[in-house]
């Protein structure tokens, strides 16, 4: 499962999310009618279709997991869906009684990106979270940026850091150890947890602190591709 922004290819499936705001609080559509996925064919530009669209498929059915908070799963079938780039339509009714409106979205399917080597994968990657100080009661994103220690200006930066974007990333977060703190498993508050919201190299982790204590808190990741795993060094977070 890839996120649309973390470089499908063909024979992934890729996850097409839409969020609905009403004001500030999120809300929920009336309906959705349907979801059209459209390809952008350049050989099927035209004067009335100046972006070459062609319909592939329409989705009656999409999740709803919260308010607010919508998804459909799309398996990219080979010979179906080719390398591009492609728009999902969702077509919503805001309340009863309006008329429908369209929200169009964007993803790419790329190609496959081989690499070979005579050497093992030897290289790194750095994490950096933001931001390290949060007042409690608060619940906002940790802003997760992965960046490739790899020399630069090569076709092996690009392989690393579209590793970095298409690896599956876990956080865990634990209340740092101090002279009469509890045992490091009463300390954990979140374990390995993968972080599904992806926008590139760059992760997003929502974090409620409403029912976290005070203190210090360290924080690291693991990312996981090929027989590699990485692990982060430990950052630091405050609540107060």
């Amino acid at each position: 499962m890839k996120e649309r922004f973390q470089n499908p290819v063909t024979g992934d499936t890729v996850r097409l999310r839409l969020y609905s705001y009403n004001s500030q609080n999120k809300a929920d559509f009336y309906s959705v009618e349907k979801v059209e996925i459209y390809f952008l064919d350049p050989s099927s530009v035209t004067d009335t279709n100046k972006d070459g669209r062609v319909l592939l498929d329409s989705f009656g059915a999409v999740a709803h997991t919260a308010p607010g908070e919508y998804f459909l799963d799309l398996p990219l079938v080979p010979d179906k869906y080719v390398i591009g780039t492609y728009i999902d339509v969702w077509h919503v009714q805001c309340k009863e009684g309006q008329a429908n409106q369209s929200v169009s979205n964007s993803f790419r399917i790329l190609p496959d990106q081989w690499y070979t080597t005579p050497l093992p994968i030897v290289y790194d990657f750095g994490f950096q979270v933001k931001p390290n100080k949060i007042r409690k009661g608060s619940k906002r994103f940790l802003i997760i940026d992965i960046e490739p220690n790899v020399p630069k200006a090569s076709d092996l930066d690009k392989y690393y850091l579209n590793l970095a974007i298409a690896s599956p990333l876990k956080i865990s977060i634990q209340k740092a150890a101090c002279g009469s703190c509890e045992s490091s498993d009463l300390r954990m508050v979140v374990e390995a947890e993968l972080i599904e919201q992806r926008d590139m190299a760059t992760a997003y982790y929502q974090i409620d602190t409403s029912e976290m204590e005070e203190g210090i808190y360290d924080v690291w990741f693991e990312m996981e591709f090929a027989d590699n795993v990485y692990i982060s060094d430990k950052q630091q977070i405050q609540i107060y």
